[in-house]
């Protein structure tokens, strides 16, 4: 007899020929390989007692063949087609309609069309409207470069991919739709890493006459369907809020993982009573002193520690002080410059125990902030501190409006030029741009963003005020934004909206740690796709045609 696993969409089944069933069908059976594709005719029977297979749905039964007939022959492909498997991703992408025929690869597909099909769903029972908006639209700076599109029919101009549909979803508020969803391709020519591609899909929203809770109630009876119908969860609402300044404070980070604890504690005062010089010296010069507790990890050898100390200076730091917490007092380096009334002081704010290792880092509040966030989490991967099966959603709120570019001596937006100002912060636009809060919020998973929305300025005169501070000519407002403020003249209501970022999401949902496995056919990280030779260069004719000559 032959066995021979049949596989489709939905998995495999085993295929019995039998030359007692049929012996020509046995005969051609002979000349199957792997990747053939047959179509086959038979009994579906139980498996004798003892040969069933409990790992499969198909376990139990099997197919005894009465007819074959293949279809198409296959070549040896380049990799198995199968699970855990050692593969390069570049052979992966090059040949990645073999690739998506894998188990895990086609349950990511899966599952991402079961999600877009719940928030259709979902969206739709809400009230809200599906909108298409242009994908040839304007170039207008919204943080990211632009792809641009050269236009035949106007030679010397180009139309732009959009980075998002921000502009368009405030105009059907304005053209009176009040409830606008979309699942959208947005594009932007930026670097790559595993969670951004140049392509990239959002969940987008936008809502009229709507507070920033009440955004976030739609998005949490949202996410909380995906999760109930895709992974069989109950998530529990309403979601924590952090404000931006108390997520920085306690995580050192505006995305923050709240799976496991570890929380920057600031020692800055106590660390200035030290006669540790290096502290002391940072805290004259207007820095801060803060530090975590790697819980029961105070027996690390000082090779491990001296590998933290290297880590936290490839994270940015200029160095890393630690102390072993032990009855009594501390073991370190740094110990001698402590008291052991203040080593006490330190430890009970720190909330550590005799075996803890704390670390502590020195410098400007924004840096060490940032060192510390993520050394925070190199920690607890190192030393698997995050629990499996666990879900964290969080809303971070409150942040700035604006931020200070040294780079281009200018205010930049936080998140974008359309983001309302908070109605209590207005006077500070004048006085002190940076102390003012937009009604803005992030939305965090697992410590990834998945989502940023605002609420807009639907006011002619504060939105002209924005692009003021934020160097923006008059005409350059108008050439670039002229349409977007001639809509807010006719009557624009109160608005505001989120986008989702739907490939971060199923990312993980998914369980992968790139966004690359749950798109069908992702860029590689520097752009390209190995599968079509995208980009690529076109015959001197097209270009021509377009009116443009290449200057490498």
């Amino acid at each position: 007899m032959i066995f021979v696993d049949l596989r489709d969409r939905e998995g495999i089944v085993q295929v019995v020929f039998n030359p007692e069933v049929s012996e020509s069908t046995h005969l051609k059976a002979h000349q199957l390989k792997n990747e053939y594709v047959v179509a086959v005719r038979g009994r579906v029977a139980r498996r004798p007692p003892g040969t069933e297979n409990p790992k499969i749905p198909t376990g139990e039964v099997e197919v005894l063949a009465e007819e074959l007939e293949i279809l198409n022959e296959s070549r040896t492909p380049p990799f198995p087609v199968e699970d855990h498997i050692e593969v390069g991703e570049q052979v992966r992408l090059r040949y990645r309609f073999i690739d998506l025929r894998r188990p895990s690869m086609q349950r990511n597909v899966l599952m991402r069309h079961r999600a877009a099909q719940v928030i259709r769903r979902y969206l739709s029972s809400q009230g809200f409207v599906e909108v298409e908006t242009p994908f040839l639209t304007r170039s207008t700076p919204e943080g990211a470069r632009d792809f641009l599109v050269p236009c035949r029919l106007n030679p010397g101009t180009f139309y732009a991919l959009p980075q998002s549909p921000q502009l368009f979803k405030q105009l059907l508020m304005v053209a009176g739709l009040d409830r606008y969803f979309q699942i959208v391709r947005c594009f932007r020519d930026e670097d790559l890493r595993a969670d951004r591609q140049p392509e990239f899909t959002q969940v987008d929203l936008e809502m009229s006459f709507v507070t920033e809770e009440e955004v976030q109630e739609c998005v949490e009876g949202l996410l909380q369907e995906v999760f109930r119908e895709l992974l069989g969860l109950e998530l529990k609402r309403p979601f924590p809020r952090l404000s931006y300044s108390e997520a920085l404070s306690r995580f050192g980070t505006d995305k923050p993982d709240l799976r496991f604890e570890m929380e920057l504690r600031e020692v800055t005062d106590l660390a200035e009573a030290s006669q540790f010089g290096v502290f002391r010296e940072v805290v004259k010069e207007g820095g801060i002193v803060k530090g975590l507790v790697l819980q029961g990890r105070g027996d690390l050898s000082r090779r491990e520690v001296d590998g933290l100390v290297d880590l936290a200076i490839a994270l940015g730091a200029k160095g890393l002080a630690w102390a072993r917490v032990q009855e009594g007092a501390w073991s370190s380096p740094i110990a001698k410059f402590f008291p052991e009334e203040l080593q006490r002081r330190i430890t009970e704010r720190m909330a550590a125990q005799p075996g803890d290792l704390l670390l502590f880092v020195a410098d400007q509040e924004g840096v060490v902030n940032e060192v510390l966030g993520r050394l925070r989490l190199e920690l607890a991967q190192r030393f698997d501190l995050i629990p499996q099966g666990l879900w964290s959603l969080v809303w971070i709120t409150d942040f700035p409006l604006l931020s200070w570019s040294e780079e281009e001596k200018r205010f930049v937006a936080v998140h974008h030029p359309f983001t309302a100002p908070r109605e209590e912060d207005l006077e500070g636009l004048d006085r002190d741009p940076l102390s003012v809060r937009a009604r803005a919020y992030d939305l965090v998973l697992n410590g990834h963003e998945i989502g940023g929305g605002s609420i807009r300025n639907h006011r002619l005169d504060l939105q002209r005020k924005i692009f003021r501070l934020l160097g923006l000519s008059e005409d350059e407002v108008r050439v670039k934004f002229g349409f977007l403020l001639e809509a807010l003249q006719y009557g624009a209501p109160p608005h505001g909206g989120i986008a989702l970022g739907f490939d971060r999401l199923m990312m993980i949902l998914c369980g992968r740690e790139t966004i690359r496995e749950v798109i069908p056919f992702p860029k590689t990280q520097r752009g390209t796709c190995p599968l079509t030779g995208a980009p690529s260069e076109v015959e001197p004719g097209q270009l021509k045609e377009l009116h443009l000559k290449l200057d490498l």
